[in-house]
């Protein structure tokens, strides 16, 4: 995602009142019982807002409580067409009148907070828009640390796509989540260059995502293995499951067109909550990265609230590939952020392949990391690989290597951020080929009767190739 920019119309602080009134009064459900009457003021409601907030000639900026009763339209949405309509409408008006950018000014670029603008959280004490005013009834709808939390949950319930109502929660959940990591990412992207810049942490420490992981009310290492079923099950296999269980029999033909809306829309949000699922795990990484980096240049202090009992994400996930080995390969075919997926395996390789040294706060002892050249050449023996196989299993080895080795691949084909990727795989891409190839040799050594998966024999066969093309260029 690009870093927001300075909108372009006025801010929300300068809202036009009548517009205001005039929006809120549609909403005004007072009086009102049926429901279909229900959905179509909160649907003209919406309407009212793009319009007056987007579509006008002149668009004014939405105020605190449009923004809120556009939001609770998503949280209590009774259909489907006001789901879709409310969550593209909150993500338009994100785009549109950003919550954090950048400004150029002079040739320098300024970080911009508007902290009166609404948020869809309830974090710190700087959070809350002065339109609150202290009442819990306004804020109640709003997401705390804690609230998060409790949406992954009710995420990893499963669902029954057949019954609307469970099927229409369902994917107001995913959209909810959505656009929750979007607001959090649509804060940290700026403060990211901005940060890399002036090595500012404060820049990070009041950012929403590091505010949000800081809070106690929120368990860390139950979010992340949460959000690890999600992608591992949820999205990876039982969205399959939910179309193959849900073709009708012939007595059940008649509500089949009925479902086809939902259930196709169940299938698309399910897609895309797990590209947000990913964004969310690599913006963790970054900011423990980040944390990590100005604690070692001696720019943090205990007074930043650093929650003694968060281990960093890498960690939580690492120690449940490990004690759960039927996650791995689900995990490393679902998680194709090139960086940091090549990071978990070698971390994976480091628990088995020798100790690292010890870090503490002030110390930087990156230049030990291991990297995927030291890895391989553990295995340029029988002796070697008969040691590590030892330890963690053929079969785990040879999973490691392929998605390594993919890495690599992918790296090369697209070298838009690929510097700090290339100094972890650090050697050559023909000497990872011609070691990758060694080591599956060996393996197959030390162990006659493993079997190589498909995936596997694709990796070799294309190492086998592209090493004798690169050896050829050479010539």
């Amino acid at each position: 995602m690009a870093a927001s920019r300075a909108p372009t119309t006025i801010p929300a602080a300068s809202a036009d009142g009548g517009i205001e009134e005039n929006a809120m009064a549609i909403l005004d459900s007072s009086g009102i019982k049926d429901s279909r009457d229900l959905h179509d003021d909160r649907a003209a409601f919406l309407e009212a807002v793009r319009s007056a907030c987007l579509a006008a000639y002149n668009p004014s900026a939405p105020s605190w409580r449009m923004y809120d009763g556009v939001f609770q339209v998503l949280r209590n949405s009774s259909s489907l067409e006001l789901a879709v309509a409310s969550f593209h409408l909150l993500m338009d008006l994100g785009k549109q009148y950003p919550r954090t950018y950048l400004t150029d000014s002079d040739g320098h670029q300024s970080l911009v907070v508007v902290k009166e603008s609404w948020l869809p959280f309830l974090i710190g004490n700087g959070s809350l828009s002065s339109e609150i005013g202290g009442n819990a009834r306004i804020s109640d709808h709003l997401f705390d640390p804690s609230r998060f939390s409790l949406l992954i949950e009710a995420m990893v319930e499963p669902t029954n796509p057949t019954d609307d109502n469970n099927g229409i929660k369902a994917i107001e959940n995913m959209m909810l989540f959505q656009y929750l990591v979007n607001t959090l990412e649509a804060d940290f992207v700026p403060r990211h260059i901005a940060y890399k810049k002036s090595l500012d942490w404060v820049i990070f420490r009041e950012s929403l995502l590091n505010m949000l992981l800081a809070s106690r009310k929120l368990a860390f290492k139950s979010f992340v293995e949460n959000c690890m079923y999600l992608l591992l099950n949820q999205f990876h296999r039982e969205a399959k499951d939910a179309v193959e269980g849900s073709i009708p029999s012939e007595g059940e033909a008649k509500s089949a067109s009925d479902m086809d809306s939902s259930l196709n829309y169940l299938l698309l949000e399910s897609e895309r909550t797990l590209v947000s699922l990913r964004k969310l795990f690599v913006m963790v990484m970054e900011l423990d990265l980040i944390r990590k980096e100005a604690d070692t240049l001696g720019l943090t202090s205990r007074a930043d609230g650093f929650r003694s009992a968060r281990n960093p994400i890498m960690e939580v996930i690492l120690d449940e590939l490990t004690y759960n080995i039927s996650y791995l390969s689900p995990f490393l075919l679902a998680f194709m952020e090139w960086k940091w997926k090549l990071e978990i395996i070698l971390q994976y390789f480091s628990k088995y392949c020798g100790k690292g040294a010890v870090r503490t706060r002030r110390s930087d002892n990156s230049q030990q990391d291991l990297k995927l050249g030291s890895v391989l050449s553990f295995f340029s023996t029988t002796t070697s690989t008969k040691a590590i196989v030892k330890k963690m299993g053929a079969e785990v080895a040879q999973l490691l290597l392929a998605h390594a080795y993919q890495v690599c691949l992918s790296v090369r084909s697209d070298s838009s951020d690929s510097t700090a990727t290339t100094e972890k795989i650090g050697a050559s891409l023909q000497e990872i080929s011609c070691n990758f190839i060694s080591a599956f040799q060996n393996l197959r050594k030390v162990g006659p009767n493993i079997q190589i998966s498909p995936f596997q024999k694709e990796a070799l066969f294309t190492a086998a190739s592209l090493s004798r093309k690169l050896k050829n260029e050479e010539r």
